[in-house]
């Protein structure tokens, strides 16, 4: 088959020929339809100190955003059947960690990711454990979930997680960064009931992306302060909930600035270096700091399935934040555009090699 490898460390990747993957007892093979391209993938191209510190087995296949057709289930599964369209949970688990028996295995200290400690989904097949294949139509069915949407489930279950750590009904959300999982957020605070939705950015095409997701004003925080866009909606306090999605320095120490006492702050991004936080604000002010990490296991994925197959207008948003789908082929350029920020979500199409 083929697959875009990491063949050596070292910047770059290449497609080659690779043997398919087996698929042993309790494990299922799929063939991948779609895969996106996220910020884990532009390191591992990169072979930068972070690509280093996490991957440890080279080579390796790329991908952990994907979605596809079941082709083959091991002997032991009975939940996964062949023609089944699914997407796939990117950490696999241990399941034997204190975490993993309480039924929290998101938090497992053995997880091992998909894409990144072991082959990935940048491939026209796939394996992953059973427990990591989420089905969301039989029989190759795509009425509701089509392939581009499908693929997004990774990335848009880190903006469910992120954006519904807190009660959102009636509160006024801060987002800061308006990349595909920022876009993402704004589609579910809005969904979920939110009163006001602001966004921060640089970057003018991606604020325009984010007025059409509904929020009710889109920043350039190189012009305007977040203050100001407050007096302009109205707001006679400070935000009541905070989503982090940037990792920018700047960006949690204004929103830390602008939240109201007692607000709420979910901090998704990851920062390049450490910075100053004005604690002294934090501990008066009583707000909330929580990190956040991938999805919940499973209760994520049940959220945004249900979200996703009753809402149209839920589904249009995220499908949205898709800017390109360019064949496998044309992987250069796909990174190209996904590290230049040029667009919004970039995917690969691995029905189509060229």
């Amino acid at each position: 088959m083929r697959a875009l490898r990491k063949t050596a460390p070292g910047p770059g990747l290449e497609l080659v020929d690779i043997p398919e993957p087996t698929c042993g007892p309790d494990d299922v093979k799929i063939r991948v339809m779609r895969a996106g391209i996220c910020g884990t993938d532009l390191h591992i191209l990169a072979w930068d100190d972070a690509a280093q510190a996490m991957c440890d087995t080279v080579p390796f296949t790329p991908g952990h955003e994907f979605y596809g057709e079941v082709v083959e289930v091991g002997s032991d599964v009975d939940e996964v059947r062949v023609g089944d369209r699914v997407s796939g949970e990117g950490h696999v688990v241990c399941g034997t960690c204190r975490n993993c028996r309480a039924g929290r295995r998101q938090m497992c200290i053995r997880t091992r990711s998909v894409g990144v400690q072991r082959d990935g989904a940048f491939a026209e097949f796939v394996v992953i454990p059973r427990y990591n294949v989420w089905v969301h139509e039989h029989d190759g069915g795509e009425e509701l979930i089509s392939p581009e949407l499908g693929a997004l489930f990774d990335p848009f279950g880190n903006a469910v997680h992120t954006s519904l750590m807190f009660p959102l009904a009636g509160e006024d959300v801060l987002i800061t960064g308006a990349g595909p999982i920022g876009l993402m957020c704004a589609a579910v605070a809005r969904h979920a009931g939110a009163r006001y939705i602001a966004i921060t950015d640089v970057a003018e095409h991606r604020l325009e992306m984010a007025r059409a997701q509904g929020v009710d004003i889109a920043v350039d925080v190189s012009r305007t302060s977040i203050r100001e866009a407050q007096r302009e909606l109205g707001m006679r306090e400070g935000f009541d909930v905070g989503l982090e999605i940037s990792g920018q320095a700047s960006a949690l120490q204004e929103m830390i600035t602008n939240m109201n006492h007692g607000g709420k702050i979910a901090l998704l991004g990851l920062p390049a270096r450490q910075f100053d936080i004005d604690w002294t604000t934090v501990i008066t002010h009583m707000l909330t700091l929580k990190g956040i990490y991938g999805r919940e296991m499973y209760e994520t994925w049940f959220a945004m399935s249900a979200m996703t197959t009753t809402s149209p207008v839920l589904r249009e948003r995220v499908l949205g934040t898709v800017s390109d789908v360019l064949p496998a082929s044309q992987f250069e350029r796909a990174y190209e555009i996904a590290r230049s920020a040029s667009g919004g979500k970039v995917l690969l199409d691995w029905t189509d090699l060229g």
